[in-house]
């Protein structure tokens, strides 16, 4: 929602403000200007990134608009799921995980906190590394390090698209640029025509410099900030899954090792001390 308020505001400012001073709004319908520069920009962001970079921009596009998927509520379900694992692994032992994390899909206990269970790849992070637990890896400075790695190289992948946006919103201008030229060579073809003539097609030459620019820094620059906000979300998101991973090997209890979990969150998502508390306490029994 936020996305699309934004939108408006530039469309509106830039062209209410431009209409208002007396500008004609039908001098900046130049089709074939918004042709050169968006083609182009698309064919160079097409040569300069590999396929699955290509694949990954189309659905981040869709996740662009509807945010972060990571609120307060989520996290709350987190620290709650994470809470009920490390209860059963305390009191009954990591081998009674294994019905739960051997097929995680299939498990009673995920679908009762249905957030986490639509996340593939957050619910494979937890379950690999409570398998391992499972497996006898209980050095949690190595399995500390894994997890950084995992956590680094998905982040990287996620951020590889982000990189894409904004060197293709770093381009836009200069291809504005080009379009302007394109539109002045133009021009020069028509140099014995009237004053009236001239100033109409200058015009629309100029309209491609200003269409670069605006669609850089106006859309396409934003849009990366977008997901760059979006993917560093999710990392704190895994951050969280670490740091209760990390305190439950060092033989806190439960409620200890959620609330290490709790304090990496970022205020304004981070549930309180009282809710986590209530939250854990409704679950139903292990």
């Amino acid at each position: 929602m936020l996305i699309i308020i934004g939108i408006v505001t530039v469309i509106f400012c830039v062209l209410g403000g431009y209409a208002a001073m007396g500008g004609k709004l039908y001098v900046l319908w130049q089709p074939f200007e918004v042709v050169i520069i968006c083609g182009a920009a698309i064919g160079a962001f097409i040569i300069s990134n590999p396929k699955i970079v290509l694949v990954r921009t189309l659905g981040a596009l869709g996740q662009m608009f509807r945010g972060t998927r990571h609120n307060k509520d989520s996290y709350l379900e987190l620290l709650s799921l994470m809470y009920q694992l490390f209860k059963i692994a305390r009191t009954k032992g990591l081998l009674a995980l294994e019905q739960h994390i051997d097929k995680p899909e299939d498990s009673p206990l995920f679908q009762q906190f249905p957030k986490f269970y639509g996340d593939h790849h957050a619910m494979a992070f937890l379950c690999d590394y409570l398998r391992l637990l499972s497996l006898g890896s209980e050095n949690p400075h190595e399995l500390g390090d894994l997890m950084e790695e995992e956590i680094e190289t998905h982040h990287h992948e996620q951020m590889q698209v982000a990189g894409a946006v904004q060197t293709m919103a770093d381009g836009m201008p200069a291809l504005g640029i080009v379009a302007a030229v394109l539109g002045v060579i133009k021009t020069m073809g028509s140099i014995t025509e009237p004053p009236e003539v001239l100033g109409k097609l200058i015009g629309g030459a100029l309209v491609g410099t200003f269409l670069g620019v605006w669609i850089a820094y106006g859309f396409i620059g934003p849009f990366a900030s977008a997901l760059k906000a979006i993917y560093d979300a999710e990392l704190k998101y895994y951050q969280c899954m670490k740091a209760g991973l990390l305190a439950h090997m060092g033989g806190y209890a439960p409620a200890i090792s959620v609330e290490y979990a709790r304090k990496t969150l970022l205020s304004d998502v981070r549930p309180s001390f009282t809710e986590v508390e209530e939250a854990t306490a409704a679950l139903p029994p292990a």
